[in-house]
């Protein structure tokens, strides 16, 4: 059973930084892309930031410049470190990761439970 895990959500100030976890647990053999989402009320999913295995990295564009997106495969864990935090950041954060699990013949994509991002203003 493959579990993708957020942490490190909360509330902050407008300016302020925040890091946000994303670990992937299970039998899992091998991921490939990985990447963020968030969601504010009433808006859709939109795309925050995506790394692929080999380190391609792309930014949503209300995000670039201020959010620095990694990932650790030792780890099978995804973070994001948010710089410059605006009150339109506010949302809940989802990960998400395709990936391939022991138990399976092909490659499968999997979202965490999000974690809630709050930035006053």
């Amino acid at each position: 059973q493959v579990q993708l895990v957020e942490s490190g959500g909360g509330l902050v100030q407008a300016g302020g930084s925040l890091r946000l976890s994303c670990a992937a647990s299970g039998s899992i053999t091998r991921i490939d892309n990985m990447a963020w989402y968030r969601q504010a009320p009433g808006e859709q999913r939109e795309l925050v930031a995506q790394i692929t295995e080999k380190g391609t990295i792309m930014y949503g564009d209300s995000v670039r410049g201020r959010f620095t997106v990694s990932r650790d495969d030792a780890k099978n864990t995804l973070y994001l470190q948010m710089n410059g935090l605006e009150p339109g950041d506010t949302a809940v954060y989802y990960c998400y990761a395709y990936l391939l699990a022991w138990s399976l013949p092909t490659y499968k994509l999997y979202w965490g439970q999000g974690t809630q991002v709050t930035v006053s203003s």
